[in-house]
């Protein structure tokens, strides 16, 4: 159990002792010292609890098991598993070239001003569909994938940036770094989950994982 949770347990169960305390001797607020106690009882210790849990689990939303505990994203928790070059998630997550603890977040957050924000706001979204809503039937980007996403890391990189195939005459290095021509374009980057194909591929778990196949 991590130190946030045990924080927020102990803030709840001091606000709960002083909560009896107040129910069974109310006398006591009539005092200064009592006023403070009840301030802290009421406000302060559940003020605390909300914040450090709502903390807590902002950081565990980032992580790829909170992204893939929803039985609709289990397509594409699997095909990170794809022993295939040309599946794009599956490679950067195999090669850990996105941190795979977070490798949902660190693809799908927009690397702009309140981007992090936004991504968790649509995180709520999902949610709420998840419990209250009904999933669609195909899941699909809000927005074009926008290439900024893939330069925040791969900018400045010697294998993005001498790699023949972004300094050819269809596709130069200027027109990616401006988005006129995207990673996805086809004959390119085309295939990032591909969970259409997830029948017939083979899959690479790492050694002595024990995540099943």
């Amino acid at each position: 159990m991590s130190f946030s949770v045990l924080v927020v347990f102990g803030l709840i169960g001091l606000a709960a002792v002083l909560l009896l305390l107040l129910a069974f001797r109310p006398g006591v607020t009539r005092t200064p010292e009592g006023k403070i106690m009840a301030f802290m009882t009421l406000v302060v210790a559940p003020g605390l609890a909300l914040a450090v849990g709502g903390m807590t689990h902002l950081d565990h939303s980032k992580s790829t098991e909170f992204c893939l505990s929803c039985h609709v994203m289990e397509k594409y928790g699997k095909s990170l598993h794809v022993d295939d070059k040309e599946f794009l998630a599956a490679q950067h997550y195999q090669n850990n070239r996105v941190p795979r603890d977070h490798a949902c977040f660190t693809c799908h957050t927009d690397y702009a001003l309140f981007g992090g924000v936004r991504a968790k706001l649509r995180g709520l979204r999902h949610v709420s569909v998840q419990y209250f809503g009904k999933p669609p039937a195909k899941i699909k980007l809000y927005t074009p994938y926008n290439n900024r996403e893939c330069l925040h890391c791969h900018l400045g990189s010697r294998s993005f940036e001498e790699a023949g195939g972004h300094r050819g005459e269809d596709v130069s290095m200027a027109n990616i770094k401006s988005g006129k021509t995207s990673c996805l374009t086809a004959g390119c980057h085309d295939v990032a989950h591909g969970v259409d194909e997830l029948a017939d591929a083979e899959f690479w778990y790492p050694p002595k994982s024990t995540e099943a196949p």
